[in-house]
């Protein structure tokens, strides 16, 4: 009889265990004690935690609770979403998403625009690039390009094609000043640069240096630049009503004078 008995509570436990578990990873977000939706999302430092802060308060009043996680590098946020340790995350734009897909045979989505930070060229301690110089640009394949396609844009290059946002040095077709392009990870670009002649840095990353795109940048990206940052999602949660509410509350009013207000061009609202 006690057997019996410690069978069935062994069942029970298992049979509560198993619908807890699915409970869990069928929630879009979960809920604390209070009933407050709690919201993970994992961010680059600048600017992007500023403005998610910048909202959360007013998310609270909303009943959502924002739980920030900070990266500093652009593999680990999308890893994290993808196995569902982050709701969701604000770092990237849409060229790197669609290459980061294909790549890692992730299934994330954009979920809307923010912001575009410029990515600009900055020249240590010179105010024309050299012949011969050493110029670093982002080693991710659609930052790669798109710091080639500044360049080609400002006559300093020639691509094959200054539409493919997959350009690489191999489709340089004409370096009169056979610059060297050196190949780093974009982080890591403000703190090689008074190593080099020069680089091509993203925009959140310069002004984490202390850098502004406007002022110390020798060619900056027009505001016309495709490539918005975005709020990012897993495929199949972008109808959300909790993420979309965080994705109404940065494409506010408040975060488009705190952007202009703040970084005076060097990061532009997308929305």
């Amino acid at each position: 009889m006690k057997k019996k008995l410690l069978a069935l509570a062994l069942g029970l436990v298992v049979v509560l265990t198993t619908a807890c578990g699915a409970k869990n990873s069928d929630n879009k977000n979960t809920e604390n004690k209070e009933g407050v939706k709690v919201v993970k999302i994992g961010v680059s430092p600048e600017p992007h935690q500023k403005l998610v802060e910048l909202v959360k308060e007013d998310l609270e009043k909303e009943g959502i609770k924002l739980d920030i996680v900070t990266f500093t590098d652009y593999i680990q946020p999308n890893l994290a979403l993808d196995t569902k340790e982050l709701d969701l995350n604000f770092f990237q734009h849409k060229p790197y998403l669609d290459e980061f897909n294909n790549k890692k045979n992730t299934k994330l989505s954009v979920l809307g625009n923010v912001h575009v930070e410029p990515m600009g060229l900055y020249l240590n301690n010179a105010s024309e690039i050299k012949d011969g110089a050493e110029i670093a640009i982002p080693n991710d394949p659609s930052n790669g390009a798109r710091a080639l396609i500044l360049l080609d844009k400002n006559g300093i290059i020639k691509l094959k094609d200054n539409t493919n946002i997959l350009s690489s040095v191999n489709d340089i077709t004409e370096n009169p000043k056979k610059i060297k392009f050196t190949e780093v990870e974009a982080a890591q670009l403000p703190r090689i640069i008074k190593d080099i002649d020069g680089a091509v840095i993203n925009g959140n990353y310069a002004i984490e240096a202390g850098l502004s795109p406007t002022k110390d940048a020798k060619l900056i990206e027009g505001k016309d630049s495709p490539y918005a940052n975005i709020i990012t999602v897993r495929t199949g949660e972008e109808n959300n009503e909790t993420y979309k509410k965080v994705l109404k509350a940065l494409q506010s009013e408040k975060v488009k004078d705190y952007i202009n207000k703040t970084y005076n061009g060097g990061i532009v609202p997308a929305f």
